[in-house]
């Protein structure tokens, strides 16, 4: 199975294209609203401003987010008909053990680390720019529906996709207070094309024939008609 991969614009697939679908944006803290406004008479414990972040197990995976029906096409191929179907949905995640820096402020680490964010600011507090990859509210890419046109016989199937960045971060103050965690959050939108009568070649390929052309086997019916 070799799909082609990019993103469907226009009149047709842009191959071999993975585009980062991270635009610029108010990047979000995410606290718990339940929290705000809660009154205590405890002290409360703050993470310190002037820490070092260090990171750890960095790994990065592409993660099929949605898949069509696969659609038999004949001689010279033809429109496909048939939509996505979401199979997973991506979003940003940040997590610690203790008091720690705001979401926001961790996934600008996490992003200068990966190399999603070009910064030379020490913080986001101090960045001239915001980047919505720091953003914990951050939705999931829409499903890209346009339908494209193979040239060509064969069973294909149209998927979507994400890179997903995710790893372990410790960050430590002055005087040698520190706090673990885990943070996540997706890089690149992919769209892609395959046909269920080739042999898988990558991990998102056999992704889409385990969701798609083998649930569905190759002798469906075809919706076209072809």
């Amino acid at each position: 199975m070799r799909g082609t991969v990019g993103r469907v614009c226009g009149a047709g697939l842009v191959v071999g294209v993975l585009v980062t679908g991270l635009g610029a944006c108010t990047g979000g803290a995410g606290e718990d609203k339940a929290d705000q406004g809660r009154k205590t008479d405890k002290p409360v414990a703050t993470a310190c401003a002037n820490g070092t972040f260090t990171w750890s197990h960095l790994t990065e995976r592409d993660r099929l987010t949605g898949v069509s029906d696969p659609e038999r096409l004949g001689k010279g191929g033809g429109a496909l008909r048939n939509p996505m179907r979401r199979v997973y949905t991506p979003s940003p995640s940040v997590r610690g053990d203790g008091p720690a820096p705001s979401s926001a402020e961790i996934l600008f680490s996490l992003g200068k680390k990966t190399g999603e964010i070009d910064s030379e600011a020490r913080t986001l507090a101090e960045a001239d720019e915001t980047w919505s990859f720091t953003d914990v509210r951050q939705p999931a890419p829409e499903l890209d529906n346009d339908r494209v046109t193979p040239r060509a016989a064969g069973e294909f199937v149209q998927y979507a996709g994400v890179r997903e960045v995710s790893a372990d971060f410790r960050y430590t103050c002055p005087d040698g207070r520190a706090v673990s965690g885990h943070a996540r959050n997706w890089t690149v939108d992919i769209a892609g094309l395959t046909d269920c009568d080739e042999r898988p070649d990558s991990a998102l390929a056999r992704a889409v024939a385990r969701h798609a052309c083998e649930q569905a086997g190759t002798d469906s019916p075809s919706p076209s008609g072809a």
